[in-house]
């Protein structure tokens, strides 16, 4: 864990006004579905930053954070990858594409998202609600 949490304007230096913007909203989006642990990390060697969604030990999502650029990181497990199937025709082709593109480990299929904008943040609930239901109305 963290022992120093960035600052807003860390984070903005960091990332540019634009992308903490996008940074911020899919946090709310996240924020208004699920009440969760959240945690700050090292982004380990690719990213600066890792903010991490979790309740129980288990984590949702997790958002990275480097210079100019907003990471979202979804594992799907193995049911999870089965669910994703059932609401494939419900993603955006964009949002598909980059599931399938996605490298698939022993624990699980690592999806990695790089938002610019807030366009696919309604198809991002989606998938978390296949991890776990939202738990805030």
């Amino acid at each position: 864990m963290l022992e120093n949490i960035p600052s807003q304007s860390i984070m903005i230096e960091l990332l540019g006004q634009p992308l903490y913007e996008v940074w911020q909203a899919l946090c709310s989006a996240i924020d208004e579905k699920y009440d969760m642990e959240r945690l700050w990390n090292t982004g380990g060697k690719n990213w600066t930053y890792e903010y991490k969604y979790r309740r129980g030990g288990k984590t949702l999502c997790s958002l990275y954070a480097k210079s100019n650029c907003v990471g979202f990181m979804i594992i799907f497990g193995k049911e999870e990858r089965s669910k994703f199937e059932d609401i494939r025709d419900t993603i955006s082709s964009a949002v598909c594409r980059q599931y399938d593109e996605a490298q698939t480990y022993h624990d699980g299929k690592w999806v990695m998202f790089e938002p610019t904008d807030t366009a696919d943040f309604d198809d991002y609930i989606k998938l978390l609600a296949i991890k776990r239901k939202p738990n805030r109305r």
